[in-house]
Order: C-alpha cells, then structure tokens, then sequence
C-alpha cells in the first residue's frame, strides 16, 4: 500500500470537503448548540465513506455518464440549497430572545439531529460531484492496493475534519453562540448556500442553454 497515494488522497479529501458548505454549515451549529454534535460528525463522516467507496470503485463513472441522472441531482441540489439558506437568512433575521428561546433550539431530540445530518449530506449535490464524481475519476485511476489507500486517505480527512469542526465549535460555543457572532454565522452560511446554488443553476442554463 503506497502512502504516497494515502497523502494525495487525504489532501485532496480535505480540499473538497474543507470548503464550508451544508454539511459544515450544520455540523458547526450543532456543535455551538453542543446539541448531539458527535453524533452529527459521525453520520457526516459515515456518509462520505459510503460514497467516497462508490466513488472510487466504480460509482463516479455510472454517475458521470448518466446526465440525466447527474441534472436530477443537481436541480434537487438546487432547490435543497434555496431552502436550507432561506431557514439560515430567517435565523439571520429574528429578533434574539432570551435564553428560554436558545435552550428550547438546542432541546431537539437525537432522531431529529441525525435527520437533519442525514438531509444536508444526502440532498446535498456537491456531495456527490465532490465525493463521487470528482474523487471517484481521480481514485479510479489507481490500481489495487493504490486504490484502497487513496480511498483511506480520503476517508480519514472526513472524520478529521468534521470531527475537528464538531468538537472545535463545541469549546468555542459560549463565543460563536453570541447574537451578533451567530447572526453573522447565520448570514454568511445564507449567502454561500445562495451563491452555490445560483452557480449550479447556471451550469444547468449554460447546458441546456436558452
């Protein structure tokens, strides 16, 4: 097993999955909350393992190939990215009550955590362009055991790095909890789910084009 092809495939996990997006996004607030944060990185992590190994062996060239598919994905996106930045930009807005209101947001019950965790990464698109697709022809490149450390490496810079923003944010909750940093929080996660969404809707007007 090469470890050079374990090094490429953790730094270029942690390129792809670094970048702050839904999954982050949800993993920080719950680890501000301090609301089942481990819980939330492990389901994120999990997920990735899941579709880094169909990426890699063999399922980011199905998906790749199927454009019907692959557009499917992408409007879902869309429209999953549309609302979950519409819920930050609402949260944004709000008037900030006092603690009652923050301790009954932070009550939700674990099943209603691991949904949520479960909805940002499965409905998310860039998982699957980033994870599938793009790490999946990149993996798909290297032979036998080549292959597998490539895969492990990815693998091991999702658990590192959710598991780091999960338990980062949890220390520093008392700090980013604070009205004006959370409002800040709230409105920078709005615009980048409102910019990535615009940008995947403009790479589908580009291809089916006017």
């Amino acid at each position: 097993m090469s470890i050079w092809a374990l090094l490429q495939g953790f730094g270029l996990g942690a390129s792809l999955i670094i970048p702050i997006g839904a999954q982050n996004a949800y993993v920080l607030n719950q680890g501000i909350k301090r609301n089942h944060h481990l819980a939330t990185a492990t389901i994120c992590s999990v997920c990735d393992v899941i579709f880094i190994s169909l990426g890699i062996f063999g399922g980011g060239a199905l998906l790749s190939s199927n454009e019907t598919l692959l557009t499917t994905v992408t409007v879902g996106g869309i429209l999953f990215l549309l609302f979950y930045g519409s819920l930050s930009l609402r949260s944004a807005l709000k008037p900030q009550n006092d603690e009652e209101q923050a301790q009954q947001v932070t009550a939700r019950g674990r099943r209603a955590v691991i949904l949520g965790a479960l909805a940002v990464t499965v409905l998310n698109p860039h998982l699957y362009l980033d994870t599938v697709v793009i790490l999946g022809s990149i993996g798909g490149q290297f032979e036998g055991s080549d292959r597998i450390a490539f895969a492990i490496g990815t693998i091991f810079a999702s658990f590192a790095w959710f598991y780091t923003l999960s338990i980062g944010a949890a220390k520093l909750g008392p700090t980013l909890s604070k009205p004006k940093v959370k409002r800040g929080i709230d409105l920078a996660v709005a615009a980048m789910m409102l910019f990535i969404a615009t940008h995947l809707a403009n790479g589908l007007w580009i291809q089916y084009g006017a």
